[in-house]
């Protein structure tokens, strides 16, 4: 098995996974809290592209970059959630994560390296409106600890997946990473646009 499929299988399994209900105490209210953490960024095309995209592109990026991008992923995204739990208001946030898809898509597409202090308060900056959509949509009365770690690791495991694709792909013709840059930002422009 090659690991191209190895890695479809995985994130095949992880949309599909249910709750194991083999050992007691797992019908509480926390373990729910962080299920839906964990399925809500696989949810949406919307965030499943811009993460996957984000860890796509770091791959190709310098050392601390590449290092540093998971930080960057879910520090955003913190930050974000923590935004919407503080009751703070955040303009276009649907339009923000949009965006994030279309420029994850022109960063692939044109295979721009970004110095670290640039190219992490950008994945920082995208990831906030998506912590914010996931903080805004937090059940009311749920535990924020177990919610957020959920969508915390999902959010990784989506990052990671993108930089399994990304490595992958570094042996293959520069084109065909272009092309999919090029599907990514033009799914983002449709979703800016709708």
């Amino acid at each position: 098995m090659n690991k191209m499929t190895k890695l479809l299988m995985t994130v095949g399994l992880m949309l599909t996974a249910t709750a194991a209900s083999a050992h007691p105490g797992h019908d509480g209210h926390t373990h729910s809290d962080f299920l839906s953490g964990l399925l809500h960024p696989m949810m949406g095309l919307d965030h499943l592209l811009a993460m996957a995209a984000i860890g796509f592109w770091s791959i190709r990026q310098n050392t601390a970059m590449k290092n540093g991008t998971p930080l960057f992923v879910v520090g955003g995204m913190i930050v974000g959630a923590a935004l919407a739990w503080g009751g703070l208001s955040l303009v276009g946030v649907e339009t923000g994560i949009a965006m994030s898809v279309l420029l994850a898509g022109v960063l692939i597409a044109t295979m721009a390296k970004l110095p670290t202090a640039i190219g992490g308060t950008l994945v920082a900056l995208f990831m906030i409106t998506h912590g914010y959509a996931h903080g805004t949509e937090m059940t009311a009365g749920a535990s924020l600890m177990s919610y957020m770690a959920g969508f915390v690791i999902a959010t990784l495991a989506i990052t990671f997946a993108g930089r399994r694709l990304g490595a992958a792909m570094q042996k293959a013709d520069n084109r065909v990473t272009r092309a999919l840059g090029g599907v990514v930002a033009v799914v983002g422009g449709v979703l800016a646009a709708g």
